[in-house]
């Protein structure tokens, strides 16, 4: 598969890479401990773009888990007023405007943690702790393993253990798309809990990447009003155990309806492969989406 210049997208590597980046999260994890919430504390977790849908996932996933309260915000939402015994900051780049302004912002009394992807990132001296995830960093626009790489860590420091997610990535890179690329014409993807972070990314990296029409909403919000853009070549794809009598629901329409049985986080990387493959049918280059930069430096 190559882009519109004829040669392979960068993204297409750092999409195949995430079984072993992962694997690696988890082996650090241990030793990022230190840094990361301990059981109990109140937590913010936030980012931009990519980077806050992986804090919605990672904010749910603490809290079923019984850790601690937990929220995400985007950076530029989150309200200072509230009181939280630690921050989580995800920024790729480490340069985003909204996470540097917040950590700027920030009490000194409030202990902060970034996960960034270099070295030496602009906002690290902002941050008490710093986790630098350059393994999983990419050249690439389009974020796709450090995003699930930095969900990854924080998925093994509440003590999970991501063998089977990671086996399941090679099987979700392996195996055929879900959906034809030249005739679906739009998509609609679910979650419930921790993985409507995974619904929202998933919609996300196909409308930045390939400029296709998607939509995503948590599973049960779906009958109340969103299903009705649902019909012949379009399709409807839950991240997890979709809710009972959806699929019929969808079958009725003449809609796809997609599901797996892998860890969700697997799935997302079949949901970017077809975010790539849609960008390379249509000619466009899905490294470098347009109107996007790597990372969003607004001027003073």
């Amino acid at each position: 598969m190559s882009d519109a210049a004829g040669s392979t997208p960068a993204v297409l590597d750092e999409i195949a890479s995430q079984p072993d980046c992962w694997r690696r999260a988890a082996a650090i994890a241990a030793d990022a401990a230190r840094a990361l919430p301990a059981d109990g504390e109140r937590v913010a977790v936030v980012g931009c773009g990519t980077s806050w849908f992986m804090a919605q996932s990672y904010a749910a996933r603490r809290e079923a888990a019984g850790k601690g309260v937990t929220d995400a915000f985007a950076a530029s939402e989150m309200p200072l007023t509230r009181e939280y015994d630690r921050l989580v900051a995800i920024s790729r780049s480490g340069t985003t405007t909204e996470v540097l302004e917040l950590l700027h912002q920030l009490p000194p009394s409030v202990p902060s943690v970034l996960l960034t992807g270099i070295h030496d990132a602009p906002m690290a001296p902002l941050a008490g702790d710093t986790i630098v995830l350059d393994f999983a960093d990419e050249r690439s626009v389009v974020q796709t393993r450090f995003a699930t790489t930095a969900l990854a860590l924080l998925r093994a420091s509440l003590g999970e253990d991501l063998t089977a997610a990671a086996d399941d990535a090679a099987t979700a890179i392996a195996e055929p798309l879900p959906l034809p690329v030249d005739s679906t014409e739009q998509v609609t993807f679910l979650g419930r809990g921790w993985t409507v972070g995974l619904a929202n990314e998933a919609a996300l990296k196909c409308r930045e990447a390939a400029t296709f029409w998607t939509e995503s909403y948590p599973a049960m919000e779906y009958r109340h009003g969103p299903i009705s853009i649902t019909g012949p070549n379009r399709a409807t794809w839950v991240f997890g155990i979709p809710p009972e009598g959806l699929a019929a629901q969808v079958a009725d329409t003449g809609g796809t309806f997609v599901e797996s049985g892998l860890d969700p986080m697997a799935d997302l990387v079949r949901a970017q492969r077809f975010a790539i493959a849609v960008a390379t049918h249509r000619g466009q280059d899905p490294d470098h989406p347009r109107h996007l930069t790597r990372s969003v430096i607004l001027n003073p």
